[in-house]
């Protein structure tokens, strides 16, 4: 019988998964330990799937785990959108930000949740598209805010971040096959991209294309899930921005014969003129919190090493 998934529950599972640890989750929500080792259980009965692993060397998402984490990312994140909408005064004002798919669901979910906490009458509405698109628009004034991605070192915006750039595959097979031969492997070799005019696919198969490398579209999406799922899967290969690779994905590098593929620019964009207030307010949470998170991040996986 279908049952309510408790959004309670998922935010203990994505706080135990964002931290690696039931100590700093509860640290991070206010409980104790134990509490989040009990909501953690409570999901995965309500689920009926394992979703970490838990030994002596620590706290370890299951595929299931990784599977469950991208939706409740944005189940928790469309329920404050909910709230705040039905929280705001009859008079709201409303910011407007264009941002990728993956941006939005990898990067702005800690500050829209800082901004809403202390702007509870801002409305906010965020619009996924490609970066060239979205630059576009915000210079016709269609966007308040635009956090995008360009390539390293070019004009335009304010600089936020620079993030490095990972080929992604699956991670291995426990038990392959017999005749089974890893995704990167195939000749040639199948690419799950965003679609043309993403930055990064415009650098990953000029990357291949300089290394003679063949290659061919097998699979496409606006959606950062959908990508995340089809690597998962094994449809193909993809680059993405470091901050964007779920924790279960493999890096590839020199070792698998890959190409280094340069850094790109996260780059916050504002609409002409005088903003109003909230618009400015979000702007600066926005490049302070989304550029603090680099400099907290932890050290790099080095090729060919699993994320635990």
């Amino acid at each position: 019988m279908p049952t309510n998934l408790d959004t309670d529950l998922l935010r203990a599972f994505v706080a135990v998964a964002d931290s690696a640890s039931f100590t700093r989750a509860g640290e991070r929500l206010g409980r104790t330990q134990a509490a989040v080792s009990q909501q953690v259980r409570r999901l995965e009965d309500t689920v009926g799937k394992r979703v970490f692993e838990r030994d002596t060397h620590g706290v370890r998402m299951t595929r299931d785990g990784e599977v469950l984490l991208a939706y409740a990312r944005r189940m928790l994140t469309l329920n404050d959108e909910v709230l705040a909408l039905m929280h705001r005064s009859p008079t709201v004002a409303s910011v407007r930000i264009g941002t990728p798919d993956d941006y939005a669901t990898m990067l702005l979910p800690e500050v829209l949740a800082r901004f809403n906490a202390a702007y509870p009458d801002v409305m906010v509405e965020v619009v996924c598209d490609n970066s060239p698109d979205l630059v576009a628009e915000i210079e016709k004034g269609r966007y308040d805010l635009a956090l995008v991605t360009r390539k390293a070192g070019e004009a335009g915006g304010e600089l936020v971040r620079q993030e490095p750039v990972s080929w992604v595959a699956p991670p291995p097979y426990p038990l392959p096959p017999p005749g089974h031969r890893p995704v990167e492997s195939l000749d040639p070799l199948p690419l799950a991209l965003f679609p043309k005019g993403c930055v990064v696919r415009d650098l990953a198969v000029a990357a291949l294309d300089g290394i003679g490398r063949d290659w061919r579209v097998a699979f496409t999406s606006k959606s950062v899930v959908a990508v995340h799922g089809a690597v998962m899967g094994g449809l193909g290969v993809t680059a993405m921005e470091a901050c964007t690779v779920p924790p279960s994905l493999r890096r590839l590098g020199a070792a698998e014969g890959f190409p280094d593929l340069p850094d790109v620019d996260i780059a916050l964009h504002r609409a002409r003129g005088t903003a109003p207030k909230p618009v400015r307010l979000l702007g600066d949470a926005i490049h302070d919190l989304v550029g603090r998170q680099m400099l907290g991040r932890r050290r790099p996986v080095a090729a060919g090493e699993a994320r635990a």
